[in-house]
C-alpha cells in the first residue's frame, strides 16, 4: 500500500531539511580550510621575553591509571626548567594499585631532587576540575602546565611555551596532540585522522583568525591569573577545559596555538573506550553550549567569533540530525519508488557530494600539513573516516539528549588506559575496561535495518543510493559488532 500524499510530503521535506541541516555543518569545515589557508602565514611569536624564568606547576591528574602513571612521572621529571623554579602536583584521585605507584615512583623522584608533591583526595568532588582547583590552593607557580595520563611531554615544552607568557595579554597556551599508537590498529589509524584534522586545521583555523579557541584539557599551559580573573575551574559541565576557555577568552584573554609543537598520548584502543571519550565530549560541549552561548552572543566580540562560536558548540547536534536521516532513508527510498532521476541528481547528489568533498578536503589537509599519509591514502580512508562519524550517532545522540534534558554535569568517566603502543602488545588482559551498556545492541539493529534498505534499494533500481547507504549499514556494523566483540 502506498503512503498518501500528505505522508510522502511530510517524509520528503523532513528528509531534505535534515539533509540540508547536515550539510551546513559539512560546508563549514570547507570555511575552516579556507581560513587556514588565508591566514596560515599569521604564525605566532613570542612578544618580549623574561627578563627570568617564572616559577611553573605541572598539573597530573590521574584517577586509576595503574599502566600509565610511572610512564608520565618519568616524562614529566625530563621536562628542562630550573629545578629552583619547577614543581609537579600528582594529583591523584585514585581508589586502585595507582596510588602506591604513584607514591613510590614521587618518592624515588623527590629522592632524586626533584620538588614533587603527590596529593591524594579521598573525595572527588568536582572529578577532574574539582581536583584541579584544590591543587593550585598549594601550587608555587605563576604558570600551570596539565598534562592527562596518557601523555608523554617532550623535555622542551616550557621552552616552547612559556616565553609566549612574556605579552601580558597572553591567558594559555596549546600544543598539538600527537599519537604514538596510530598504526596499533584500524581505529586508532582513524582516530588519529579525526584529532589531527581537529588540531592542524581548526584550532589553526580559529587561532590565526582572530576565533575563539578552546584548551584541549592537556598539552596546554595556562596563566594562573587568567584562571582565577574566569572564575576559576568549574565542574557544572563534563568538559571543564571548554568551559573555562570561553570564560576566559569573553574577559579578553588570548590564546595561542602552537601546532608545530607536539606532545605525543596515547588514543583508545577499545571500541568501548572511545565511545565512551566522544559521549563525554560531545555531552560537554552540549552543557557548555547552554550555559556560555547566550553570552557569547550577546558579547561586544566581532561577529565571526560569535558564528564560529555557535558552530563549534552547536557542532554534536549534527548527531541526532544523523540518527533521524538513518530513520528516515528507508521509508523516503519507499515513497519516491516513483519518482524520476531529476530529484536525486538535483537535490540528494548535490548534497552528498558537497559534504563529502568538503570532509575530504578538511582531512587530506591536514595530512599533507603535518607530512604525513599523501591524499591517495588520505583519501582510501575517509569512507571508513564518514562510516565511524554514523556509527557513533546513537551514542552521540544519547550525550546530547543527557546534556539537553538530564543532570547539570553527571559523572566524569575517564578514557581507560592500557599503555600499549605497537600493535603486538596486548590490552585484552588489562584491567580497565569501559562499562557496558545496550548501545552496542542498538547500533547492529540498526545495521540490518540498512541491509534492509540496501535490498529494498537494489530492488527498487536505485542504484545510485548503495554508496550513501553503504556506509550507514558498514558505519552501525563497525561500531556495534566491534563494541560487542571487544566487550566479551
Amino acid at each position: 500500500m502506498s503512503a498518501s500524499p500528505l505522508v510522502e510530503e511530510i517524509l520528503i521535506t523532513t528528509y531534505l531539511v535534515v539533509l540540508v541541516t547536515l550539510a551546513l555543518y559539512g560546508f563549514h569545515r570547507s570555511t575552516l580550510v579556507y581560513l587556514y589557508y588565508r591566514y596560515k602565514r599569521n604564525r605566532p611569536q613570542p612578544q618580549g621575553q623574561f627578563a627570568e624564568l617564572p616559577t611553573v606547576t605541572v598539573q597530573l591528574p590521574l584517577f586509576n591509571e595503574m599502566y600509565v602513571a610511572t610512564r608520565l612521572l618519568d616524562a614529566v621529571a625530563k621536562i628542562d626548567w630550573p629545578r629552583d623554579r619547577f614543581e609537579i602536583q600528582v594529583l591523584d584521585d585514585s581508589t586502585d594499585e595507582t596510588q602506591e605507584i604513584c607514591r613510590a615512583k614521587v618518592a624515588e623522584l623527590r629522592a632524586e631532587g626533584v620538588d614533587i608533591h603527590y596529593i591524594h583526595r579521598t573525595d572527588r568532588t568536582g572529578f577532574k576540575a574539582g581536583a584541579l582547583e584544590h591543587g593550585l590552593q598549594t601550587a608555587k607557580g605563576q604558570f600551570v602546565l596539565v598534562y592527562d595520563a596518557d601523555f608523554l611531554p617532550q623535555p622542551d615544552i616550557l621552552h616552547e611555551t612559556v616565553p609566549f607568557f612574556a605579552d601580558d595579554k597572553v591567558g594559555m597556551v596549546q600544543v598539538r596532540w600527537g599519537h604514538v599508537n596510530r598504526d596499533f590498529s584500524r581505529l586508532t589509524q582513524i582516530q588519529a585522522l579525526m584529532l589531527d584534522g581537529h588540531f592542524v586545521i581548526e584550532h589553526t583555523a580559529r587561532h590565526r583568525s582572530g576565533r575563539f579557541f578552546n584548551f584541549n584539557g592537556t598539552a596546554g599551559i595556562w596563566r594562573r591569573a587568567a584562571i582565577a580573573d574566569a572564575g576559576g575551574w568549574s565542574h557544572d559541565t563534563l568538559t571543564e577545559d571548554m568551559d573555562l576557555s570561553y570564560r576566559a577568552q569573553l574577559r579578553g584573554w588570548q590564546f595561542v596555538y602552537l601546532p608545530d609543537v607536539v606532545s605525543d598520548a596515547e588514543l583508545p584502543v577499545e571500541m568501548n573506550s572511545f565511545k565512551s571519550q566522544q559521549f563525554r565530549w560531545a555531552k560537554g560541549s552540549i552543557q557548555v553550549a547552554k550555559k556560555l552561548l547566550p553570552t557569547i552572543l550577546r558579547a561586544d566580540v566581532p561577529w565571526g567569533v560569535k558564528m564560529e562560536a555557535f558552530f563549534h558548540l552547536t557542532n554534536n547536534f549534527a548527531y541526532p540530525l544523523l540518527l533521524l536521516l538513518s530513520l528516515l532513508l528507508l521509508p523516503n527510498l519507499l515513497v519516491r519508488t516513483h519518482h524520476g532521476w531529476r530529484e536525486v541528481l538535483i537535490i540528494d547528489l548535490p548534497l552528498f557530494f558537497g559534504t563529502t568533498l568538503s570532509i575530504a578536503s578538511f582531512y587530506i589537509t591536514s595530512q599533507r600539513e603535518i607530512d604525513r599519509d599523501g591524499w591517495p591514502k588520505t583519501l582510501k580512508r575517509l569512507p571508513l573516516v564518514m562510516s565511524l562519524g554514523i556509527g557513533l550517532c546513537i551514542n552521540q545522540t544519547r550525550a546530547v539528549i543527557e546534556a539537553l534534558f538530564g543532570r547539570t554535569s553527571g559523572e566524569f568517566v575517564r578514557t581507560p588506559k592500557h599503555g600499549v603502543r605497537e600493535r603486538f602488545e596486548r590490552w585484552t588482559a588489562k584491567k580497565y575496561r569501559a562499562s557496558k551498556t545496550i548501545i552496542p545492541m542498538v547500533e547492529v539493529s540498526f545495521a540490518a535495518y540498512f541491509a534492509v534498505a540496501m535490498a529494498c534499494a537494489v530492488r527498487g533500481g536505485h542504484y545510485i543510493s548503495m554508496p550513501f547507504l553503504a556506509l550507514f549499514f558498514v558505519g552501525f556494523a563497525y561500531v556495534g559488532v566491534l563494541s560487542l566483540h571487544q566487550s566479551r
